[in-house]
């Protein structure tokens, strides 16, 4: 199957403030970051700090914006949904209610000119160059309607910078108190902004390289594929042709063998009490289809 881009789209306008904002995080990335640590050097708390704050806003992602709120693929106490949309906010992916409804509309629309992620326009613009462009209201008003009825997810929109904003402030007041202000300096570049760079580029990468390279061995019905080794740094989501297949299962990786640590922290708070209602699919009703390419 070929996918091609209808040459009727419509021009989008540039979004300034999202190209400023990632051209002035990745400038502190590539300067800034490696300075300090040539200069001054990076301690053992800042790192820590890193690794903690990258699991936290990823699961934030993949638990809370992507399973919960996206797919409904689980429920769980309000509180827990309030952790993750804050943990979820840290990451600087935009809103649950914007991320969700561009979610849905992805998979309704999945390579077509719609998708706002399309793979078929190639590597660069699935991975990164879509968000340099205004979300097309239009498009996505059915898809917002959900979450607008959902009061958590619009507390979470109407307060989301404060929330992006605390992201960073936490592993400054962290790195203060361990040794003062270089100390925060530190790791609020490290655990800070190249950690915020580091989720950016894993969620991208099942934008691009989970649509482009990989096996097909659920549905070919559009252009999603398995690569397990993008679930080492996205907690289980390369796993992205079963969840093509079967959007509404809590797990990515179905077999206890796949590397899926979304799955298993939704499984262990079933298990505390605090999630309900797992949405499986069982492996016999899975059904192999040729690949898309065939």
């Amino acid at each position: 199957m070929e996918y091609t881009m209808d040459a009727k789209t419509p021009s989008r306008q540039i979004d300034y403030g999202a190209t400023a904002l990632f051209a002035l995080t990745l400038a502190v990335v590539l300067i800034a970051v490696p300075a300090f640590g040539y200069f001054v050097g990076y301690t053992w708390l800042d790192w820590t700090m890193l690794l903690l704050l990258y699991y936290v806003t990823g699961i934030g992602i993949t638990v809370g914006y992507h399973r919960l709120l996206s797919h409904r693929s689980f429920e769980c106490r309000p509180w827990v949904k309030v952790a993750l949309l804050i943990a979820g906010g840290w990451a600087m992916e935009n809103s649950a209610y914007k991320w969700c409804a561009d979610h849905v509309r992805h998979h309704a629309r999945c390579d077509k000119d719609e998708d706002p992620y399309n793979a078929t326009r190639g590597f660069w613009y699935s991975h990164l160059t879509w968000i340099f462009y205004k979300r097309q209201a239009e498009l996505n008003e059915k898809y917002e309607v959900q979450f607008r009825k959902d009061p958590l997810v619009m507390w979470q929109y109407r307060y989301y910078m404060p929330i992006v904003l605390s992201g960073f402030a936490v592993p400054f007041l962290v790195g203060y108190v361990y040794n003062g202000w270089m100390s925060g300096l530190g790791c609020f570049l490290l655990a800070g902004v190249a950690r915020t760079f580091l989720v950016l580029n894993s969620t991208f990468c099942i934008n691009s390289i989970c649509h482009l390279w990989g096996e097909q061995p659920h549905t070919g019905g559009d252009s999603s594929r398995d690569n397990w080794w993008i679930s080492l740094v996205t907690f289980g989501e390369g796993y992205h042709n079963y969840h093509h297949a079967h959007q509404r299962d809590y797990r990515n990786g179905p077999r206890w063998y796949n590397f899926d640590p979304s799955k298993w922290l939704i499984y262990s708070l079933s298990v505390m009490g605090v999630a309900s209602n797992l949405c499986r699919v069982q492996p016999e009703r899975v059904r192999y289809q040729e690949p898309a390419n065939s």
